[in-house]
């Protein structure tokens, strides 16, 4: 099985389009069923972080002040993720920031990102709803910590991941479920499941 590198950000807002800056990641590494590596940093944004983000994540300018610069931890996260698959829930949102951080030191993303969200809405249509705090209690998975922060989301993810992955093993009689296949059934609908499962090619 494929080890993956799950990803969280926490941010000072929604878009790196509009100012917005990291203020802290974790990184988790998942393989053969379990999480085998963390790496989590805080990082100084240059940028105030909202009241309201402050609430959110309990991260305060105070505690990002003398933090590393987001170029010097973003160049160890690079190096801890390597070439291991991307993942995140809501991806999009990471994503964002991940390319536009790695931009900044000049560094090129590779791989392609999977995401938990998408994937989450095609496996399981009907649960309550595609949170990631929602999923981790309807699916009972590890109690990881306060949800938005960086480590605790990641590990989070990791654990939704694997249960996805144990879920189309499970229901479709899958060996193994390989990364293409989590990259084709998150582009298609959720009433395609069944026959991109089975084609493994769509």
């Amino acid at each position: 099985m494929s080890t993956y590198a799950v990803i969280d950000f926490e941010t000072t807002g929604l878009s790196p389009n509009h100012g917005a800056r990291p203020t802290e990641i974790a990184v988790v590494l998942v393989s053969n069923d379990r999480i085998i590596d963390r790496y989590q940093s805080l990082m100084n944004p240059g940028v105030h972080i909202p009241y309201d983000i402050q609430a959110l994540t309990g991260i305060t300018n105070a505690m990002v002040q003398k933090a590393a610069s987001i170029g010097n931890v973003m160049k160890q996260a690079a190096e801890f993720v390597g070439s291991h698959p991307l993942v995140a829930h809501n991806a999009a949102f990471d994503q964002k920031f991940w390319d536009a951080e790695l931009e900044r030191i000049h560094l090129p993303r590779h791989q392609k990102f999977t995401c938990s969200l998408l994937l989450s809405r095609r496996i399981f249509p009907d649960a309550p709803n595609h949170r990631l705090g929602t999923l981790v209690r309807t699916f009972r998975l590890p109690d990881t910590g306060r949800s938005h922060r960086a480590l605790a989301d990641a590990e989070s993810t990791a654990y939704l991941l694997l249960h996805l992955q144990n879920e189309l093993m499970r229901r479709f009689k899958l060996s193994a479920v390989s990364h293409d296949l989590l990259l084709a059934i998150q582009s298609k609908s959720r009433h395609q499941l069944e026959a991109c499962v089975r084609n493994h090619k769509c």
